[in-house]
C-alpha cells in the first residue's frame, strides 16, 4: 500500500528533522474477548522459561507441572507501555521465577492465558484493573514553531492513551471495554444513531465477542477514528516541501496516514491513488486558528471504523478537529457523515495524551487467518 517514492520521501523529512509543525525544529492488538474466553477463567503456577517484552502484548512463558507432566503456557498481558507507566519492566520477572497466573484460557483449547492477575508468592506483582498509563506531573503551554503556530509533534514524543477506547456520540453514556465491547448489549441503539441494518450488524458483531475484527484476523488497517483509540499511539510528521502531513501510527501494521494541506479541490474520487489508501480515505486540512481541520472521503467497507465494530459504507463522511490546549493535551473530535448507514450526522470526542522522549512505537501485525 506504500510506494517506493513515498517511502523515501517519509524518510528524508524525518531525516532531516522535519518534525511537527513548524519550521524550525507482530498479531494486531487485537480484542481480548476475540481470543480469550471469559468463561474459562482459571489459575496456574509454574516457573518462568522465558519473558517476550515486545508491543503488543507482552508474553510469559511458564512452566506448569501437573503430577509427573511439563507443559510451557504462554501467558499474555497487557501492552509494555501500560505495563512501564504502573512501574514494570522487562526485568521484572525473570527465568527460574516462580509465579501464579489468574486469568482466562485461549478459544481454541491452547496452553494460552490471558493474564487478570500475576503473583509471586504471597506478592501480587501485577493486577490488570490497576494498570493506567503514567500521567504528566504538571501542564505547560503547547510549544509554538518560529511560524507562531502550535506544533503537534517533535522529534521526540507521540499522542497516545486515549481518554475513551469506544466511539460513542458525544453526551452518550454507555459501559465499554477499552476493546469497544459493550457491557449490556441492549445498549447498542444508543451508541450512535444507526439504520436499522447496521444496529443489526453493530450487535452482531458484539455478540460475537469482536471475534470478527479485520484488524485481528487479516491485519486490515485501523481506518477512520479507530487509530486514535490505541495506546499504541500517533505521530504527526510535516512534509512541507510537498504541502503534506504524515500521521504515523504504532497500531493496525505500522501504517501511515497522509493529509493533503495544498488547498486542493474537494476530495478526490472514491477510486483512491497508490499514494493514500482507501483505509484512510483522501484526507484535505486547512488551518483554523491554532487548529487542524480535516475532511476525509474515498472510503472502502472493509476495515473498522472503531473498536467494537461500529458499521460504516463507502459513503463515510469524516471532519475532523485536532487541538492542542496545552503541551501534554491533543483533543480530538470527528463528525461522521454516512448516510449508508446512520440516520443522521453526529459527532465524538476525546484527548490523547503526550508521551515526552519516545517514538511511537513500532509494531506489525501478524495475519491470523487458519
Amino acid at each position: 500500500m506504500q510506494n517506493p517514492r513515498l517511502k523515501s520521501l517519509l524518510a528524508a523529512a524525518i531525516t532531516s528533522a522535519v518534525l511537527g509543525w513548524s519550521s524550525a525544529p507482530a498479531l494486531a492488538h487485537h480484542p481480548v474477548q476475540a481470543k480469550f474466553d471469559k468463561a474459562t477463567e482459571m489459575s496456574i503456577t509454574g516457573v518462568v522459561t522465558n519473558v517476550d517484552w515486545k508491543n503488543p502484548h507482552v508474553h510469559v512463558f511458564l512452566n506448569v507441572k501437573t503430577g509427573t507432566a511439563v507443559a510451557n503456557w504462554a501467558v499474555e498481558l497487557e501492552s509494555p507501555l501500560l505495563l512501564k507507566g504502573s512501574g514494570w519492566s522487562s526485568t521484572s520477572v525473570k527465568p527460574g521465577d516462580t509465579l501464579t497466573v489468574k486469568g482466562i484460557r485461549a478459544r481454541d483449547g491452547s496452553r494460552q492465558l490471558w493474564s487478570e492477575s500475576v503473583s509471586k508468592g504471597s506478592t501480587t506483582l501485577f493486577a490488570l484493573k490497576d494498570l493506567h498509563p503514567a500521567v504528566p506531573a504538571k501542564k505547560e503551554p503547547a510549544p509554538r514553531g518560529a511560524d507562531g503556530k502550535v506544533m503537534f509533534g517533535s522529534a521526540a514524543g507521540y499522542w497516545g492513551f486515549p481518554s475513551s477506547y469506544a466511539l460513542v456520540e458525544d453526551g452518550v453514556k454507555v459501559k465499554m471495554d477499552k476493546y469497544g465491547q459493550l457491557a449490556d448489549l441492549a445498549d447498542a441503539a444508543k451508541v450512535a444513531p444507526l439504520q436499522p441494518w447496521a444496529l443489526a450488524l453493530y450487535k452482531k458483531r458484539q455478540q460475537r465477542d469482536l471475534r470478527d475484527d479485520p484488524m485481528f484476523l487479516h491485519c486490515k488497517p485501523p481506518g477512520g477514528p479507530r487509530e486514535y483509540q490505541s495506546d499504541l499511539g500517533i505521530k504527526f510528521v510535516e512534509d512541507k516541501v510537498n504541502q503534506r502531513v504524515f500521521i504515523l501510527m504504532g497500531s493496525g501494521n505500522h501504517n501511515y496516514r497522509i493529509i493533503y494541506m495544498d488547498g486542493r479541490e474537494k476530495v478526490g474520487s472514491v477510486t483512491g491513488d497508490d499514494d493514500n489508501p482507501l483505509y484512510y480515505g483522501r484526507a484535505i486540512g486547512k488551518w483554523d486558528g491554532d487548529a487542524l481541520l480535516v475532511t476525509t472521503k474515498g472510503f472502502n467497507e472493509d476495515f473498522w471504523m472503531s473498536n467494537g465494530g461500529l458499521p460504516h459504507t463507502s459513503s463515510l463522511v469524516l471532519t475532523e478537529r485536532f487541538a492542542r490546549p496545552d503541551m501534554n493535551t491533543l483533543q480530538y473530535q470527528v463528525s461522521i457523515d454516512d448516510r449508508g448507514a446512520y440516520t443522521r450526522p453526529w459527532t465524538a470526542s476525546w484527548t490523547m495524551q503526550w508521551v515526552p522522549d519516545q517514538e511511537v512505537p513500532i509494531h506489525f501485525c501478524q495475519d491470523n487467518r487458519p
